[in-house]
C-alpha cells in the first residue's frame, strides 16, 4: 500500500500541501479526526505515532474503547444482475456468497487466505 502509514493496527494517510510545504495526514477507518503533519518523513511518522497514542491515552482516560479500524464488515450496493451472477458463481463454487467473495477479493489484491 503506498502512501499509508501503519502503527499498532492503525492506519493513516500521507499527503503533501505545497502551500505549506508540509506532510500531513489522519487515521484512516475511524470516525474520530486524528490528525498529524511534519516536516519531513521522520517527523510525520514520529508525529502519526503520537497521534495514535494520544488517541489511546485520550480513549483510556475517558473510560472510552478506542475505535478498532477496519471492522471487517461493509456494505456493496450492484446491480440485481450482478448480484445473481456472484451468487450463482458462489453457488457454482460449493462456497457461501459471502466466502466467495472474501476469496476472491484475497486474490485480487495479492492476499493468501
Amino acid at each position: 500500500m503506498q502512501n499509508v502509514l501503519e502503527y499498532k493496527g492503525y492506519y493513516g494517510s500521507v499527503e503533501y500541501d505545497s502551500r505549506d510545504d508540509q506532510l500531513h495526514g489522519r487515521l484512516i477507518g475511524i470516525s474520530d479526526i486524528i490528525s498529524y503533519e511534519g516536516q519531513s518523513v521522520n517527523e510525520l511518522k514520529q508525529d502519526f505515532q503520537e497521534a495514535v497514542e494520544d488517541y489511546l491515552e485520550t480513549c483510556r482516560e475517558a473510560g472510552k474503547e478506542p475505535e478498532k479500524p477496519f471492522s471487517g464488515k461493509f456494505i456493496v450496493r450492484m446491480p440485481r444482475e450482478l448480484h445473481a451472477a456472484v451468487s450463482m458463481k458462489a453457488k457454482e463454487h460449493g462456497e457461501s456468497l459471502n466466502t466467495w467473495i472474501v476469496e476472491t477479493l484475497s486474490r485480487s489484491v495479492g492476499q493468501a487466505q
